[in-house]
């Protein structure tokens, strides 16, 4: 069965055993489309990121009448961060700074349990290079069609394919710069002063730049942002072990590999299941041979395991002579096709009969992923996400800052009281006005006297706060003749909403002259 088996003779372009000078000239590659469970999980990766990406500008948020209604907005003219529900001021930076440090150990957390998982699903770059393949095969073919038309001379029907594919590559970098710059401002007011030319010279610089690198990096360079820019593949080493999933051909079954196995076996020769059909090299993205052993080039997009299992299907194998192992099994396994080393590689020994492997073989399990040092990355990621949920649920809507007023420190008034005077600033975090009472706490005897705010009947200073908006008020606060002991009186401010629990407090001083 395995001679019914379609062959291609090809060369991985980054081998692993003869590696190209560092300035020589890229080889193209071309990706042969493979079918099977990880291809389609790549395909739903692939749409649910770019729907994401694309769409969300897009998605309203109603806030109220006095905040925007986009769902997710960067708001840099008025220094806020929108998502959803969720609303983050310059101050609360260190959300961001928790939502970075969660993204970080999460990248810790998928290495350590299987491999490149980012690298070969879910990074932009992974994600564009898809897409702009998926424009390739469409418009000039596959593999195959794909190569003879690179070698072709330059005739119309090549002209206009080129012309369409780098076409529509494009108008994508277009599309991506353009959603880019939405998350910035108003999505459909931004689309309308683009398209009319009256956007924001740097609204159009951004487009430029964003469409220049997804055409580049996307469609022209691929494989080489991974193999050259991208320093994760240098990282990843220290952060798998034994235990970390990774896209493995697993020799100890395959090898010896054989094009005319039923000839070798007739022969009495010892025959692996590889019947080096080259299937997994063409369908690889990077260029490589898996069979070759763990590169750096490898993203683990898991491609070669479906190119693998079909080649299997056809010759009535055992699926996984490529497949999602660990080294731990992977040595396990080895020593068992080896009689623990002891001898040459006899895919016999891991047979039970034909088509049946051994119980003993390892496997996948659970244990793998649910180990230590996987468990403390999800500890420390999940500690530090709920912390921030507790946070944003607890956090006062409310700020207050107090500055005493440099020169003069105090000022003696006619009837020998003293009066300091200070600036004290309001922040109403809420995209709805608020009127906040503001007191004095630990000042016996004091006098509280805002600029241009009368008290109410009540005697209490209500001021009125404009929503999302920080309000500057000038207060002076006036204490008797002889009522103090010290030339410094510590005391709080203290503001609270009318209509609710929430308050804010800050520590200030009172200057007064020294006794003599």
């Amino acid at each position: 069965m395995s001679d019914e088996v379609e062959r291609v003779e090809v060369k991985a372009v980054n081998s692993a055993k003869t590696r190209q000078t560092l300035y020589a000239k890229r080889e193209k590659i071309f990706p042969k489309r493979v079918y099977g469970e990880f291809r389609r999980f790549k395909w739903i990766i692939m749409f649910v990121t770019l729907a994401i990406y694309y769409l969300t500008p897009w998605i309203r948020w109603d806030r109220g009448p006095y905040a925007p209604d986009q769902a997710v907005l960067v708001d840099l003219p008025n220094r806020r961060f929108y998502f959803f529900f969720i609303e983050i001021w310059p101050q609360e930076f260190y959300y961001v700074a928790g939502l970075l440090i969660m993204a970080g150990l999460g990248l810790f957390l998928i290495t350590s349990a299987a491999g490149r998982a980012w690298c070969g699903y879910a990074c932009p770059q992974t994600v564009w290079v898809d897409l702009f393949l998926v424009i390739e095969r469409a418009i000039e073919g596959d593999r195959n069609a794909r190569m003879k038309l690179d070698k072709a001379p330059w005739t119309f029907d090549k002209i206009w394919k080129r012309t369409a594919k780098h076409s529509i590559w494009l108008l994508i970098g277009v599309l991506t710069g353009g959603a880019w710059i939405f998350y910035f401002a108003d999505a459909p007011t931004l689309l309308h002063d683009v398209l009319t030319g009256q956007a924001a010279s740097i609204a159009y610089a951004t487009i430029a730049i964003l469409t220049a690198t997804t055409y580049i990096f996307g469609g022209l360079m691929r494989e080489q942002v991974c193999t050259y820019m991208c320093p994760w593949p240098r990282i990843q080493a220290a952060m798998l072990d034994e235990d970390s999933l990774t896209v493995t051909y697993n020799d100890w079954r395959g090898e010896p590999r054989s094009r005319h196995a039923k000839k070798a076996q007739a022969a009495g020769e010892i025959v692996g299941d590889c019947v080096d059909c080259n299937a997994c090299v063409v369908a690889c993205p990077m260029g490589i041979d898996i069979r070759d052993g763990q590169q750096l080039e490898c993203i683990t997009c898991a491609l070669c395991i479906d190119a693998c299992n079909a080649v299997m299907d056809k010759i009535g194998k055992p699926r996984g002579l490529i497949s999602y192992a660990t080294l731990a099994d992977y040595n396990a396994n080895m020593a068992l096709a080896t009689d623990n080393g002891t001898k040459p590689i006899n895919p016999a020994r891991v047979y039970d009969a034909p088509g049946k492997l051994s119980d003993k073989i390892k496997h996948l399990s659970w244990q793998h992923v649910l180990r230590p040092r996987s468990l403390f990355y999800f500890t420390i990621w999940a500690a530090i996400g709920l912390s921030l949920i507790i946070s944003l649920t607890l956090r006062d809507r409310i700020g207050l800052n107090v500055l005493h007023d440099r020169n003069p420190q105090y000022v003696l008034l006619s009837d020998g009281s003293i009066r300091d005077g200070y600036t004290v600033k309001i922040l109403n975090m809420i995209p709805e006005p608020r009127n906040f009472i503001l007191s004095l706490d630990g000042l016996p005897g004091a006098s509280l006297t805002i600029q241009d705010v009368e008290p109410d009947a009540q005697g209490r200073h209500v001021v009125a706060v404009e929503p999302d908006r920080l309000k500057t008020l000038r207060v002076f606060v006036t204490m008797p003749h002889n009522s103090l002991n010290e030339a410094r009186t510590d005391f709080v401010f203290e503001v609270r909403d009318e209509n609710g629990a929430e308050h804010a407090r800050y520590k200030a001083t009172f200057l007064a002259p020294e006794k003599k």
